[in-house]
C-alpha cells in the first residue's frame, strides 16, 4: 500500500505540502497571486503587515519551489512580475475550499 493511502502514517508529500504552505505569509502570496501576475510592488500594498524583505525571501522558495514563476520583462525601468504557474494555480480549489470553511466555522473579526 501506498504511504499516501495509508491513516496511520502521514504521507511524506502531504507533510511536505503543509510545510510550504504553512510558513507565514506563504499562503497568503499564493492567494493574491490566484488574481493573476502582479508586481512586487502590488503584492506588497495588497499585504501592507509583510516586509519587503520578507516576501522577496518567500517569493523566492515559491519560484524555488515551481509554485511561481518570475518574468523579468527588457525595459527601462526593468519590469518583474511574478504569476503563479500551473503547479501554483492548481491550489485554487484549496483556498475556496478554506474560504468556505472559514465562512462556516470562524467568527468574524472584530
Amino acid at each position: 500500500m501506498d504511504q499516501c493511502q495509508s491513516q496511520s502514517q502521514m504521507c511524506p508529500r502531504f507533510e511536505k505540502a503543509v510545510e510550504i504552505l504553512s510558513k507565514r505569509w506563504t499562503s497568503l502570496i499564493v492567494f493574491q497571486l490566484l488574481s493573476g501576475p502582479q508586481r512586487f510592488v502590488q503584492i506588497d500594498h495588497a499585504l501592507p503587515n509583510l516586509s519587503g524583505k520578507v516576501l522577496s525571501e518567500r517569493l523566492k522558495e515559491l519560484e524555488q519551489e515551481g509554485i511561481v514563476k518570475r518574468v523579468v520583462f527588457p525595459e527601462s525601468p526593468v519590469r518583474i512580475e511574478y504569476s503563479l504557474t500551473d503547479k501554483g494555480r492548481a491550489l485554487a480549489p484549496i483556498f475556496v475550499e478554506i474560504g468556505k470553511w472559514s465562512s462556516e466555522w470562524l467568527p468574524v473579526p472584530e
